[in-house]
């Protein structure tokens, strides 16, 4: 017994928990025009982000305010790829999801400023952001538009658009060993902070209402701050990170 708890943790400890988003494709489903969105009860639902809000079954509709948008979590992985079932506190929390229902956007000074996503969007979103709804069975992310990372155009994240601020950094791969040939775990890596700019969102917006271009451009050598970010995971193991312009600390060249 004590053996088999030892192999689980060491399976456990073993991944990189950082997302992947392998299979993340656009639904064929088609959304209802209308301005708010009913969602049926489903009979059984696979296993998820448990939901932090639970909302009573009598309501049928979850409308949006403001720049807010309304995301369907994409279910988390039950097992390793070895095929070991993991615990509840042992699963990824996704960061991925698709664009159910959103706002009507903001307004800045005398300008209305829609939101940069519309309904039937695959996106990546800020880890920690937003607030989880559980919603006629299913789990739903609440969250403002500036927490979504960006749009998920394939199943990879290098297929990945930014908005707003945000670039898309592909990195190179920590040290596998110390000068003397000694091998690091993943604990022991340094983390790089060096990278390469392969996508960048269109600006922030100002207080005029006008967005500002970003000084970074793609095929930029960037260093970045060490622990800013959201750090994914290619279908080929390439490591990325997703961070803000205002992390980005010097152009190198």
């Amino acid at each position: 017994m004590a053996m088999a708890a030892t192999t689980s943790q060491q399976l456990l400890s073993s991944q990189s928990g950082m997302a992947t988003f392998v299979g993340l494709r656009a639904t064929s489903a088609r959304i209802a025009p209308a301005s708010s969105v009913a969602f049926p009860v489903r009979a059984s639902r696979s296993m998820s982000v448990r939901a932090a809000t639970v909302v009573a079954p009598k309501f049928k509709v979850l409308k949006p305010l403001g720049d807010r948008v309304l995301v369907k979590i994409q279910n988390v992985e039950e097992k390793t790829t070895g095929g070991i079932l993991l615990p509840t506190t042992a699963q990824s929390k996704p960061q991925g999801g698709e664009v159910v229902e959103v706002g009507e956007g903001k307004v800045i000074g005398d300008k209305k400023i829609e939101t940069s996503v519309t309904k039937g969007d695959n996106v990546v979103y800020s880890k920690f952001a937003g607030t989880e709804v559980e919603f006629n069975g299913d789990d739903f992310l609440l969250l403002k538009e500036d927490d979504l990372v960006g749009l998920l155009k394939g199943d990879d994240i290098k297929d990945l658009k930014p908005l707003n601020d945000r670039v898309l950094i592909k990195i190179p791969e920590a040290e596998e060993k110390t000068i003397g040939g000694v091998l690091l775990t993943d604990s022991a890596k340094e983390k790089p902070v060096v990278g390469e700019i392969i996508a960048a969102g269109p600006g922030t917006i100002g207080e005029d209402g006008t967005r500002k271009p970003l000084e970074l451009a793609v095929g930029n050598t960037v260093l970045y701050s060490k622990y800013a970010g959201n750090d994914f995971k290619g279908k080929d193991g390439s490591p990325y990170v997703v961070l803000r312009a205002a992390d980005v600390l010097a152009v190198l060249s």
